[in-house]
């Protein structure tokens, strides 16, 4: 059983995040990046499977420039037996990464595609949808817990209302909520091996996808800064204040 597990490099999510002074983006130079944290559960998750022996084998892609491999050295030394780094300089939508990772599932045949619910930069919580609906693989998504029995992924799921467990036929493609697991820190000795752990390279230019661009940032701003709090005396001058001044009831 081979697990495909797409992953992404962000700016890590304890770095204070600033606006480029033009607007058109947020700022990245000399700026600590990781592993998007949702895939490294993903990640996780599928080594837990493999050391299970459930799974026999475990492949990570990215996409990105050549700096990308840092993280994919990262998943190796946490467990990943081979890495694909898919060559591409700038940034892409959803859409079109979730298009080159068909092009890669295609090739790797994998039995279960595991990935985080979304990228902590764009929160778009899309490519994992569209890479199940690209490829015609059920899907469950926001798991926060997974079990593999004969050739189906039992997949629990959090909802606002709750829990919802569905069962999918493998293959299919899996995304990973908060509470699926807690991940490993890597190892001096892992680290070093990981050095020798071979890395697949793909250009995107040459994938044979439509990398068009369709979608354009018009300008990123940070939030507007908030007021201070004030307290009230009672319940009377609360609701004085939410009718006349918030005017919310």
């Amino acid at each position: 059983m081979k697990i495909l597990v797409p992953v992404k490099r962000v700016v890590d999510y304890n770095v204070r995040i600033t606006v480029q002074a033009d607007g058109s983006g947020v700022q990245t130079q000399n700026v600590k990046m990781s592993m998007n944290p949702f895939d490294e559960i993903a990640l996780e998750e599928a080594i837990r499977l493999k050391e299970k022996q459930i799974a026999t084998e475990v492949v990570i892609v990215t996409i990105g420039g050549e700096v990308a491999q840092d993280i994919l050295r990262t998943g190796l030394a946490m467990g990943a037996d081979r890495a694909i780094h898919i060559v591409h300089d700038s940034e892409i939508p959803p859409l079109h990464a979730a298009k080159l990772l068909k092009v890669i599932a295609e090739t790797e045949k994998p039995h279960l595609i595991i990935t985080g619910k979304q990228a902590i930069d764009d929160d778009a919580n899309q490519t994992g949808q569209m890479l199940a609906a690209l490829l015609g693989f059920p899907q469950a998504t926001f798991a926060s817990h997974l079990e593999v029995v004969e050739n189906s992924a039992v997949v629990t799921r959090e909802v606002d209302g709750g829990h919802v467990t569905v069962k999918l036929a493998l293959p299919a493609v899996v995304t990973t909520d908060l509470r699926l697991n807690e991940p490993r820190f890597t190892s001096l000795p892992n680290i070093m091996k990981a050095r020798t752990k071979p890395i697949t390279k793909y250009l995107a230019s040459e994938m044979n996808v439509d990398l068009t661009s369709r979608l354009k940032i018009v300008k990123v701003e940070e939030p507007k800064k908030r007021k201070g709090g004030i307290k009230v005396k009672d319940v009377a001058e609360l609701v004085d204040k939410l009718r006349n001044e918030a005017k919310v009831i």
